[in-house]
């Protein structure tokens, strides 16, 4: 998962762009860029590392323009090369920069065919380069010297002609404007919006409503699956349905984990749906096991906050901050590596004695992956003094790889792969673990847009709504994405560094 942002305004973007990135950190820490365009001229910064710490006033000063697109990366492959930070850059046509969100399954035949058909070169292993390509590609084949609309559109509608899978782009026309396009599944989030100046109308286009919020821009929609939204440089808007669309099927882990609670995401609250599941999982626990001996609610925070709130509501119990979060300490889930995350829990986290002692907590988390967080997290609830620990996961068991841009490829490293909720309840050291129920999860969301009807659940139920995912591609990801691949890339790179 990752952050996108692209802005065509009347004055130099280098700034609004750096402070929209900051916004979306949540959904990438890995790296950090930005490009400008500037009277065609581009300009690029690109690092390992978070916003705060890639851009130094001397890049800042040079990244000049009145148009720009910008990127966090999220590693699904667990790679930190810096040659994998976004944005990527193709001269050929025009000079176009990409920002990409998501994952294309069909990466590997792309790559082929565009070695051999289409005659580029693609330098990473990376499906973002990919996908740059397919659409420049498709752009050159336009022929003109100038691109309009139309040929902008027609590039994008061959992009969804080749490409499958998950997925949001921003691409930046060196010169001509900005395009953002969705996939034909709205699996990926977009959005663009509007803010008036003296001078005209400005345009974002970005992952989610909060990073036009905070930059003052008046959220127009989301962009529709299988659209594309055209900026160009003269802040003109152009959009266009460029393929025929999918059924709508946003990704709901959107609202479960990654998307900042403030936003809007397809017209839905990402606040209101974790209300929404703490109510839920509320209603199961009256349901299973009303006699529960429940004394206190504590969030894991912070994502999992409203739904324990509401849980304890609903339930009428105490609702009370157990754990101190270090707040100089990243995303433990979308962390590259697993040593790294079983490193950082203790770093992160630290309990208040007093919540616990003597007392039946029931912890809330937003989701269990691979379980070796909220083991350790129940042990530090022990540690504290809790008389019993329960668990309850606002999000059902994770049970399938996701193949759309989420880091979790091998159901081998899902804990509950293979497990009943027995099973895993002991793996992880609870007295009693409550999942949602995967029904109740759907209608958080769907309860905030009835229009939509499904949501992307892969990782829950195993049905992946691109329908091109088999076994055999799902056995290649886990062999190529498993922890076990990702120690051998990281150990080969090394020793190609020192040779």
């Amino acid at each position: 998962m990752c952050g996108l942002v692209g802005v065509v305004a009347s004055k130099d973007v280098g700034v609004c762009l750096y402070d929209t990135l900051t916004v979306l950190q949540h959904r990438g820490q890995d790296a950090a860029g930005i490009m400008t365009s500037d009277n065609g001229k581009l300009n690029l910064r690109k690092d390992n590392g978070l916003v705060k710490d890639v851009f130094r006033t001397r890049h800042m000063r040079r990244l000049t323009g009145q148009m720009g697109i910008g990127h966090v990366r999220y590693p699904t492959a667990g790679s930190s090369s810096p040659a994998l930070a976004q944005p990527f850059y193709v001269n050929s046509p025009y000079g176009l920069s990409l920002a990409h969100n998501g994952n294309l399954t069909n990466s590997k035949e792309l790559s082929r065919d565009l070695f051999k058909e289409d005659l580029r070169h693609i330098n990473t292993d990376s499906d973002s380069e990919v996908l740059l390509n397919v659409f420049a590609h498709e752009l050159q084949r336009r022929n003109k010297m100038k691109p309009l609309p139309a040929d902008v559109f027609a590039a994008v509608a061959g992009v969804h002609n080749r490409c499958r899978g998950g997925f949001a782009a921003i691409v930046m026309l060196s010169g001509y404007g900005i395009v953002g396009f969705r996939d034909r599944n709205g699996i990926r989030p977009l959005v663009f919006g509007s803010r008036k100046t003296d001078q005209g109308t400005e345009y974002m286009i970005a992952s989610e409503s909060v990073a036009l919020d905070s930059q003052g821009f008046t959220i127009e929609r989301d962009v529709a699956p299988g659209e594309a939204v055209y900026v160009d440089v003269n802040g003109n808007l152009h959009t266009e349905i460029c393929t025929e669309q999918g059924e709508h099927a946003p990704c709901i882990f959107e609202h479960v984990y990654f998307a900042r609670p403030d936003s809007l995401m397809d017209g839905i609250s990402v606040y209101k749906a974790r209300l929404r599941m703490g109510e839920r999982l509320a209603d199961k626990i009256e349901r299973i096991r009303p006699a529960h001996d429940i004394d206190v609610i504590i969030p894991i925070p912070d994502t999992s906050r409203p739904s324990a709130l509401e849980l304890a509501n609903r339930l009428g119990l105490k609702f009370r901050e157990g754990f101190v979060k270090n707040r100089y300490i990243g995303r433990t889930f979308i962390m590259p590596g697993q040593s790294q995350r079983k490193k950082s829990v203790r770093q992160k986290l630290n309990a208040i004695d007093l919540e616990f002692k003597g007392k039946n907590v029931l912890l809330v988390d937003d989701s269990i992956v691979r379980g070796t967080t909220c083991k350790q997290i129940i042990q530090m609830a022990r540690d504290a003094g809790a008389a019993k620990v329960y668990f309850a996961s606002a999000a059902p068991a994770i049970r399938y790889p996701n193949v759309y841009g989420i880091d979790m490829p091998a159901a081998s490293e899902l804990i509950a792969s293979g497990k009943t909720e027995k099973e895993i309840e002991e793996a992880i050291g609870a007295d009693w673990l409550i999942y949602q129920d995967l029904d109740d999860l759907i209608s958080t969301a769907s309860e905030g847009n009835p229009s939509i009807t499904r949501f992307e659940c892969s990782v829950f139920n195993g049905e992946y709504v691109t329908g091109d995912v088999d076994e055999v591609y799902l056995k290649r990801l886990e062999n190529l994405r498993s922890e076990s691949a990702k120690k051998a890339s990281k150990k080969s790179a090394h020793a190609k560094q020192g040779s």
